[in-house]
């Protein structure tokens, strides 16, 4: 056996010397050091040796495995630093040519406006609240004093994954989440998602809202016009409003809010459909049957509730005319807006 140990550790190194890839070394590695090696073959004799002879013979089999694998580990790297080498002069870097052009990215024109329009309250003392986007029927339409026969609730204007939840039709449950959970006085906005099944020019799926509450004693409809007055005033300038009666179940009294045509500065153009005036949200003092259903006294507190199209907003800022535009992801579109 020590004859054939030697010859295979002679045998052994010549071959790896010669080899010339990584492969090679891999191959060789197999035939003398694996499973299946010529030197498990040898090891196999080792039954057939005396008890003087094995502890012999099996130091000579560690010799002639160490001194194969520290071959095979040199040879190793012998070959993957002329590989580098060869690498580092065939690859050469032209330093003369022009770079690749970085992209550089922007805020989508609805966060931006968002961002814009929770600035503009925050400054004014409002905290932002958020809430979840799947809703109980509770939140969405009960405690908003929304009753079962209103058309809203139907399959065709809401979103049902069961009989007690909804895609939220719009923001107005995270004030009522927010009212349980807070005494007066507060003031607060939430925007965020809401869905609603229309599609066409004006409506998406899925649009952004953000409404606002403030709660306390004595607040009244003069500090409701003051405040949105203010608000419409930081994002179109000095401009005219107006308010209009309007009927909503979670406010009394309500009234939609329009501003001065930005296009034509209300002198009626297609826009506004020649009346000078464009719609900009809905408002109103909170009924007092939504204050009782959070437990507040109305008898002792009062507030408004204001909500407005984050989208609507967006559009009148830059002359958008089709609210699809902003989730169609054409590039071209959005290069606009940097």
């Amino acid at each position: 056996m020590k004859d054939k140990l030697s010859l295979l550790k002679n045998e052994a190194r010549q071959e790896i010397l010669n080899s010339s890839t990584l492969q090679e070394v891999e191959d060789l590695r197999v035939k003398f050091l694996g499973k299946k090696g010529q030197l498990t073959e040898i090891s196999k004799g080792m039954k057939n040796l005396s008890a003087e002879e094995r502890p012999v013979i099996g130091q000579l089999l560690n010799e002639v495995r160490n001194d194969i694998t520290e071959i095979l580990e040199s040879k190793k790297i012998e070959i993957t630093k002329e590989l580098k080498a060869k690498q580092l002069k065939e690859e050469v870097i032209d330093i003369t040519l022009s770079g690749k052009k970085v992209s550089e990215g922007s805020l989508h024109p609805i966060t931006e406006t968002a961002d814009f329009l929770k600035n503009i309250f925050m400054d004014m003392g409002f905290d932002v609240a958020d809430g979840p986007e799947v809703e109980y029927v509770k939140y969405n339409f009960d405690a908003l004093n929304i009753p079962d026969s209103h058309p809203s609730r139907d399959i065709t204007d809401t979103f049902y994954i069961s009989d007690d939840v909804v895609l939220r039709t719009q923001t107005s449950p995270v004030q009522i989440r927010y009212m349980l959970e807070h005494k007066p006085p507060f003031r607060m906005i939430c925007p965020g998602k809401v869905y609603r099944p229309d599609y066409d020019v004006s409506h998406t799926p899925m649009f952004h809202q953000m409404e606002g509450l403030m709660i306390g004693e004595n607040v009244s409809f003069a500090n409701l016009k003051a405040i949105l007055t203010e608000m419409v005033t930081k994002i179109f300038g000095d401009t005219r409003v107006r308010f209009r009666p309007h009927f909503f179940p979670f406010t009394e009294p309500s009234a939609e809010m329009d501003v001065e045509c930005v296009i034509c500065k209300g002198k009626g153009c297609r826009v506004c459909k020649g009346s000078g005036w464009l719609e900009i949200m809905g408002c109103g003092m909170v009924d007092p049957a939504v204050l009782e259903a959070v437990g507040y006294k109305a008898d002792e507190v009062s507030g408004f509730a204001f909500g407005v199209g984050i989208e609507r907003v967006t559009m009148l800022r830059h002359g958008i005319d089709d609210l699809r535009a902003f989730f169609e992801n054409d590039m071209r579109f959005l290069k606009q807006f940097k």
